[in-house]
């Protein structure tokens, strides 16, 4: 045996050095084979099992919806402020309105604002013809707590006005004409403590005062009037039995510092001045300079996953690298920029008095409360601040302080009258300033 291992051992010796690498491998690995027990497992034995117990934060954290507030009392906390310029008349209080605008449909106007195409559908239904809105009517609605259409107003003229209310099988319409005397009234004004308040001495009703606003939103910040400024408005007024039942705004002129603004009504329901030219300052749909891959929709019916309740995402987030320029989408004022809980480092931006953009989650604010902005200017970084799980931008458009979804909803653009339209504006123009006069 011995000799028999003297000649092995003479042989391998006597191989190439790479032959006697590759044997003595093998060797090894033949052993290692052979010495190898694979564990078996036997069923009969109790399992070993380790429970890991979250909270409720943290189980949010893990969820797509965490990326962003979710819970209604988060958002409250970022409320815009409001001033005597936001009263609302009490039967106005929850009422969404409308006008309608070129190439506006019954489904394109309510979705923007969530409603659920279910609803509308069902409202289409209940009247055929609201398949043929036409510029310059005006739509109100309002909605239930669940954020279902409750009932909904079409003024189709100056003579009647179609409702539809919410039944157990969909909606029922009634219709009311109206056949009470369009009589024209001119009310004029100095300014004193307030326009709101000299407004009301004037004549004025609460309803009246805000489409006065809304008409000069984009030329005139009404907070900042001084005393010894003077108006001069044109409304005209739905006269039944000796009481006023509706009205509607023609014309408005004021004169602050000694320069005069107008604002005057054209048949598409919009305000223009006394040229032609469009008053609304245009908007981007976008606020950054190139566009972003949406990681969550606007949606006002949302569930939270945890609560089970209703907790709208009254935005869209846009999945970005943190330090993104993040850009105002259009003229306005600043009213925030801070650091609050959930949101993080936040900018609210004001456009006139219809329209607020907010702009959440950021990594580096570029503004203060009280800036003004251009459209296009840099307000701040995107980051990942506040409740969030990513870098990302949640981005919210307010119409009227009613969330919409930003990539659907109606923006104001610059536009003017043009053709026919413009020549009969123009004539319009030259019976209407004549009684705006201010002497």
């Amino acid at each position: 045996m011995q000799q028999i291992a003297r000649s092995v051992a003479l042989a391998f010796n006597n191989l190439p050095r790479p032959h006697r690498v590759m044997l003595g491998s093998l060797t090894v690995l033949t052993l290692a084979v052979a010495v190898w027990r694979p564990y078996v497992y036997h069923p009969s034995s109790a399992p070993i099992i380790k429970t890991i117990e979250l909270e409720k934060s943290e189980i949010r954290s893990l969820l797509p919806e965490a990326s962003e507030p979710i819970d209604q009392a988060a958002q409250e906390d970022e409320a815009i402020p409001q001033d005597e310029l936001d009263d609302k008349t009490e039967s106005d209080a929850g009422t969404h309105e409308y006008v309608v605008s070129t190439g506006d449909t019954l489904s394109s106007v309510l979705n923007q604002y969530g409603i659920d195409m279910g609803n509308i559908s069902q409202l289409a239904a209940a009247d055929k013809d609201l398949r043929n809105l036409k510029i310059g009517q005006q739509l109100s609605w309002t909605l239930t707590a669940d954020g279902d259409l409750q009932s909904l107003t079409w003024e189709m003229s100056r003579r009647e006005t179609r409702t539809y209310e919410r039944t157990a099988n969909g909606f029922k319409m009634t219709s009311e004409m109206q056949k009470g005397d369009w009589v024209n009234s001119v009310m004029k004004g100095t300014v004193g403590a307030s326009f709101v308040s000299s407004a009301r001495d004037a004549g004025l009703t609460s309803a009246e005062i805000s489409s006065v606003i809304k008409a000069m939103q984009w030329q005139m910040d009404f907070r900042k009037l001084k005393k010894g400024d003077e108006f001069s408005v044109l409304m005209s007024r739905e006269m039944l039995e000796g009481k006023r039942e509706q009205s509607q705004l023609l014309g408005v002129r004021l004169r602050s510092e000694g320069k005069d603004y107008y604002a005057i009504r054209a048949e598409d329901g919009k305000f223009y001045d006394r040229s032609g030219t469009g008053l609304a300052k245009g908007f981007m749909r976008f606020p950054t300079a190139k566009q972003f891959r949406v990681s969550s929709n606007f949606n006002p019916r949302r569930l939270n996953p945890v609560t089970g309740r209703v907790a709208p995402h009254r935005g869209v987030d846009f999945a970005m690298p943190q330090g993104t320029p993040v850009l105002a989408v259009g003229d306005g004022e600043v009213v925030m920029a801070k650091r609050s809980g959930a949101a993080g480092y936040y900018v609210a931006v004001r456009h006139g008095r219809t329209y607020t953009t907010r702009y959440m989650h950021l990594r580096k604010l570029l503004v203060k409360p009280g800036q003004k902005v251009k459209r296009g200017d840099r307000i701040a970084l995107s980051g990942n601040t506040g409740r969030s799980t990513g870098p990302h931008l949640h981005y919210e458009v307010w119409i009227n302080q009613q969330a919409v979804n930003p990539l659907t909803a109606k923006l104001p653009r610059t536009e003017g009258l043009t053709g026919k339209d413009r020549s009969d504006y123009l004539a319009q123009v030259k019976e209407v300033v004549p009684q705006l006069s201010l002497d």
